[in-house]
Formats: structure tokens, C-alpha cells, sequence
């Protein structure tokens, strides 16, 4: 487990010293300023539906393997990934990759969040998917024809608000505004943020929901749309907290059992085995 901005660090190392901003992924390099590039093409165009458009042109222009493709539903309208080589389709951190970069571009272009309707994904669902809640904050469709992400089709008619010395800034810290996950102003991000700081209660629904000025019933249908539950958001928190401390204090598990809520060490020990795949005092010795 490392900080976000530890990743961060190393993608800009990797595309520092590759040269190459979809790290190896394509077969033709994406030098480094291509990224912006794609994003400078958008500055000045309106609506998004215009500078998406752009953006696309650019990027096809860049690559042989892959395309960007403005795609319509009924009352969607998705951006979506059409991959030409076998070999690059079957790696799902490129079709992971591309949707967030682009998505998050776009919200940025309309300076508003671009609240996705639903992330479709051209592979099958991986074994690490209890991890998209808060990357891909919107449900999943797994072994989809192609992999795209959706949103509202009124969307495509939102000004584009961002010049040339907001563009410089964004590229500056494009790493970090790409990986972020959005902002904590979706239900899961206020219900990750309410447990945080209860710590350490553990608050149950019920009491979350009463909290956050909703019923169960709402708190619970709200969750659904961004593709998680109170109950996943409550277990990756305490993961989170566990293998901290875990690694980072000499607390004993009983303590840390009880400090995340679990009624023994035992229901803790079998609930961080389910998480990680390894019993706490394997973790922590580090014998993995």
C-alpha cells in the first residue's frame, strides 16, 4: 500500500525516463506533451460536445491501436475506447486508465464534476474490483462490447470555462488531478468522511444515515447508483486503518480488533484475510 502521491511520483518517473505517457501500453509512444496537446485543442471550444470532439481528433491523430469515440444511448452520451490490437485490448489497466484520464479531463474543461451515469469495461470483472468504488463512482458493467464511461447527454451542452494559464496549471499537476479520486461531494465520499472522523465508534447505517440527514432506505438507494454500499465503504475504511497501523505501530491485534469495531481479534483476523489475502501477523512481519 502506498500514498497517492507516491504513485503519482512514480507514473511521472516512468513517463519521465520512457518518454512516453501511456507508459509502454501502445505501440507508438505518446511523448510527453501529448496529453496536453489534447487538452490545449479543447481551450476556446463550446459546447463540451465541440471540445470532446477535439480532443478525439487529436488523440486519433497520435495513435494507430486505439480511438476515442463520442458514443450516444437514449438519453446518454459516453466516450468510449475501440482497441485494435488484440494484445493491448486484453490489459485492463489500459481500458482503466484511458476512462479516467478522460473523463476527468473533461470535468475539468466544464469545471463541474461530470457525474457518471455508468463505466462499462471490455474485460471481466477483476478480482480487485472492491477498490473502483471511489475511482469509477458509478455502476459497473463488466464484459461490455466496449469499455466507456456515461453520463448525462445534457452534459455535452455545458460551456467549456478553462483557458490557456488554467490549462499550464492543470498539466503542471496532471498526475495527481487525473488520480484523485473526484470530489467527496458524492454520497460515498460523505459517508467515507463521516467514518473517518467517528473513529472510533464505527457508526451502522442507521446512525450514518441520520447523520448525513437521510433515511436508511435513501442513504442505501443513493450508494447503489455510485456502485457500493455502506458496508464496502465501511470495510475498505477499516482495511485502510489496519494495514496503517499494522505497519506503521506495534499495536497488538486484540487493540486493533477493538479499535476497528470487530467484537474479537478473531472476526478481524478472518475479515483482514478476506481483504488482503494474508493473515495480520503475516502482513505485518511482511512475509508475503
Amino acid at each position: 500500500r502506498i500514498t497517492l502521491q507516491q504513485y503519482a511520483t512514480l507514473l511521472g518517473v516512468l513517463i519521465e525516463r520512457r518518454d512516453d505517457e501511456t507508459f509502454g501500453l501502445l505501440r507508438r509512444a505518446s511523448k510527453r506533451g501529448s496529453f496536453a496537446l489534447q487538452a490545449r485543442s479543447a481551450i476556446g471550444a463550446w459546447p463540451l460536445e465541440t471540445a470532446i470532439r477535439h480532443v478525439l481528433h487529436t488523440f486519433c491523430l497520435l495513435h494507430d491501436d486505439i480511438e476515442l469515440v463520442l458514443l450516444r444511448e437514449g438519453g446518454l452520451a459516453g466516450v468510449g475506447l475501440r482497441l485494435f490490437d488484440p494484445l493491448t485490448a486484453a490489459n485492463p489497466f489500459l481500458h482503466e486508465l484511458m476512462l479516467r484520464v478522460y473523463w476527468r479531463l473533461f470535468a475539468w474543461l466544464v469545471g463541474e464534476p461530470l457525474p457518471p451515469v455508468r463505466f462499462d469495461f471490455q474485460f471481466p470483472r477483476p478480482a480487485y474490483s472492491d477498490g473502483y468504488a471511489r475511482v469509477f463512482p458509478a455502476p459497473w458493467h463488466f464484459g461490455a462490447d466496449q469499455s466507456a464511461v456515461w453520463f448525462d447527454v445534457k452534459c455535452l451542452r455545458l460551456p467549456v470555462c478553462r483557458d490557456e494559464a488554467a490549462l499550464r496549471a492543470y498539466i503542471a499537476n496532471g498526475l495527481v488531478n487525473v488520480l484523485l479520486p473526484s470530489r467527496d461531494d458524492r454520497i460515498g465520499g460523505r459517508v467515507r468522511t463521516y467514518l473517518q472522523r467517528s473513529q472510533p465508534a464505527w457508526p451502522d447505517l442507521p446512525t450514518t444515515a441520520d447523520a448525513l440527514g437521510m433515511s436508511a432506505s435513501t442513504l442505501q438507494r443513493h450508494l447503489s447508483s455510485e456502485g457500493t454500499t455502506f458496508q464496502s465503504l465501511k470495510d475498505q475504511l477499516r482495511r485502510d486503518v489496519s494495514i496503517f497501523r499494522l505497519t506503521t505501530s506495534a499495536v497488538s491485534l486484540a487493540r486493533l480488533a477493538q479499535e476497528l469495531g470487530f467484537v474479537d481479534p478473531a472476526a478481524f483476523q478472518r475479515a483482514f484475510k478476506t481483504w488482503t489475502g494474508y493473515p495480520p501477523g503475516e502482513y505485518r512481519r511482511g512475509n508475503l
